[in-house]
């Protein structure tokens, strides 16, 4: 049968998360699909499964009309190239294969900044300071395969989304140690950014940077695995690399802070963080966080929030869709 129904995606690094709407208003669905990037060589034998996939689950078997794709790379130019992963495509590639009247690309964090905007109470975990101020900035930073930026400047009646590629900063180390990681790494990397520690991947470049400057054996291979070996504290330079993680993490949000002035918040989204919440929480992140010098005073009553809902991508895409 035919329906009046809209895609949208949510595309990352590792994985890349869709969603099948009725044309009704709607930002969420019970037909959501999900992939892993490594299943497929080409971003286009992807789509090629994903229309049958669709029909198969809601009986649909026209085009959509309306498709937004947020992916974690720069999405303004006519070709898309992921940039922590392999996949490729052009706009008007992606138009015709998906047989769609509109089309839209937008970084997955515009996305996720959208999606803050549809949340409650029960979508959040705060980590410190006081009430957030409605009428001023937010800043948005999130940890996945690769680390994501944004803002949120509100209006009267709605918003303006800042989308970034801050997670390309430079990585400005703020102890001994973390200038012998980032020296370490930048031997490997030669410029060594933010999302190089701050994110999945940064998480086994802290670790095995820490093994080489004292001269230790790699136990692990994955960032899952250091993670587990810090939770059970059964590796000292796993728990290093984590502590040295959830710290670099709230500098950074600090600086976001500082930067976007951002007394309306700072949302921490992105899949790693939920998965070590409650050492993250009771780590050295919010200390740092606030300690800024002089500054300090400003940044204690800005409050900090776990983003835990699952959908997040998915939901800006969606809220974006309904502005086009």
């Amino acid at each position: 049968m035919s329906a009046n129904w809209n895609l949208v995606a949510d595309i990352g690094g590792t994985n890349a998360r869709f969603s099948a709407l009725l044309d009704d208003g709607r930002l969420e669905s019970e037909f959501e699909f999900h992939h892993s990037v490594e299943e497929y060589p080409q971003f286009a034998d992807l789509i090629d499964g994903l229309l049958a996939e669709i029909a198969t689950a809601t009986g649909w078997d026209n085009a959509p009309a309306n498709v937004c794709f947020a992916v974690a790379c720069p999405a303004d130019d006519e070709e898309i190239s992921f940039t922590n992963s392999h996949w490729q495509f052009t706009k008007t590639h992606l138009k015709q294969l998906l047989g769609c009247e509109n089309l839209s690309v937008i970084n997955d964090f515009e996305a996720v900044a959208h999606g803050i905007t549809e949340l409650d109470d029960s979508d959040l975990v705060k980590v410190g300071g006081g009430d957030a101020v409605s009428t001023k900035p937010i800043g948005i930073l999130g940890a996945g395969t690769g680390l994501g930026v944004a803002g949120l400047v509100p209006r009267v009646d709605s918003y303006d989304v800042i989308e970034t590629e801050g997670g390309h900063a430079d990585y400005p180390p703020i102890d001994d140690m973390q200038s012998k990681v980032v020296n370490s790494l930048r031997e490997r990397y030669g410029r060594v950014s933010l999302e190089r520690l701050l994110s999945g991947k940064g998480i086994l470049n802290i670790y095995i940077a820490l093994c080489s400057i004292e001269a230790v054996e790699v136990e692990f291979e994955t960032p899952a695995e250091v993670v587990a070996a810090a939770l059970d504290k059964s590796d000292s330079k796993a728990l290093q690399t984590l502590n040295m993680f959830c710290e670099g993490m709230g500098s950074a949000a600090g600086n976001l802070a500082l930067t976007f002035g951002a007394k309306g918040g700072i949302y921490i989204a992105g899949g790693v963080i939920p998965r070590f919440q409650e050492f993250f929480i009771n780590s050295g992140f919010r200390s740092k966080f606030e300690d800024k010098g002089r500054f300090v005073s400003y940044l204690q009553p800005i409050p900090v929030f776990i983003v835990v809902r699952s959908n997040l991508g998915l939901l800006g895409a969606a809220k974006k869709l309904q502005q086009i």
